[in-house]
C-alpha cells in the first residue's frame, strides 16, 4: 500500500522545507512535483500525491509556506490571499528546485520529471515549465492568466510562449455558456511555444470543475495519459 510522508530539506537561505512525498509500490517510471493550492497542503494535495504514486510515479509536494510555518490555511479568503501575497518568485522556484534536486537524488533524470499543480500551484506549474527543463507539466485551474499571481512571477500569458516541454491546461467554465475570453489568450499563448499543447475546459461547471464527479474523472484520466504520453 502507497503511503504519504514528509521530509525536511535545509535550505541556504536557514529554512527548512518539508515535501510531502510518496512512492510507488512497484517499479518507479518517473518523477513528479506537485504544486499546492492556495490554501496549502490540503487533503486534496495529499490525494493527488497517493494517486500518481498508485499509478507508479515517485511524487513529492513541497510546502511552500514554510517560511511562516504553515502547512495548511484554515482562515477565510482574505487571510488566504495574504499569505499567497507573502510568496516571493524566488522563493518558490527555489522550493520547486529543491523538489526537482530530491527528485534527481532518487534518479529520476529530467526528462521523466513532470509538475502538476491546481489553483495558485497550477499557475507556478506552468511558469515552472518555462523556466526549467522537464518532461511534461499540467496546470489544473491555474489563476493569473493576465496578471502575476504573485510578486516576483510573471502572467500566465507572458510565461506561456517559452513554454519548454508539453504542456496541459485543464479549466471550467466560469458560467453557463460563458467563455473565458483569458483562456482563450492563454491557448493561443502556449500554442505559440514550440512544444505540445493542450487545453480543456468542461462546460457547465464553474471554477471549481472539480467538484463535478465526471469532470474530476475525465481530468484525472487526462493528467494520467499525459503523463504517461511525455514522460518517457
Amino acid at each position: 500500500m502507497t503511503e504519504i510522508r514528509t521530509e525536511t530539506v535545509p535550505l541556504v537561505d536557514g529554512s527548512a522545507l518539508r515535501l510531502t512525498v510518496a512512492e510507488p509500490v512497484s517499479s518507479v517510471r518517473g518523477g513528479i512535483v506537485v504544486l499546492h493550492e492556495a490554501r496549502g497542503v490540503t487533503d486534496a494535495v495529499r490525494g493527488l500525491v497517493h494517486g500518481l504514486a498508485g499509478d507508479g510515479w515517485l511524487t513529492v509536494a513541497p510546502h511552500l509556506y514554510h517560511r511562516d510555518g504553515a502547512d495548511e490555511l484554515d482562515g477565510d479568503d482574505g487571510q488566504v490571499q495574504e499569505q499567497v501575497d507573502r510568496l516571493e518568485g524566488e522563493q518558490v522556484m527555489a522550493d520547486t528546485d529543491t523538489a526537482f534536486g530530491w527528485l534527481a537524488d532518487h534518479d529520476i533524470s529530467a526528462d521523466r520529471m513532470g509538475i502538476i499543480g491546481f489553483d495558485l500551484g497550477g499557475s507556478v506549474a506552468l511558469l515552472v515549465a518555462a523556466k526549467r527543463t522537464l518532461g511534461a507539466a499540467v496546470s489544473v485551474a491555474g489563476e493569473g492568466v493576465t496578471t502575476a499571481p504573485t510578486s516576483g512571477l510573471p502572467a500566465l500569458i507572458d510565461a506561456a510562449p517559452g513554454l519548454t516541454c508539453p504542456w496541459l491546461g485543464i479549466y471550467g467554465e466560469a458560467a453557463e455558456g460563458e467563455q473565458d475570453p483569458q483562456i482563450a489568450r492563454l491557448r493561443d499563448a502556449a500554442a505559440s511555444s514550440e512544444v505540445a499543447t493542450d487545453v480543456v475546459v468542461y462546460p457547465h461547471t464553474g471554477y471549481r470543475f472539480d467538484n463535478d464527479p465526471d469532470a474530476a474523472a475525465d481530468a484525472w484520466q487526462r493528467t494520467l495519459n499525459w503523463f504517461d504520453s511525455h514522460l518517457r
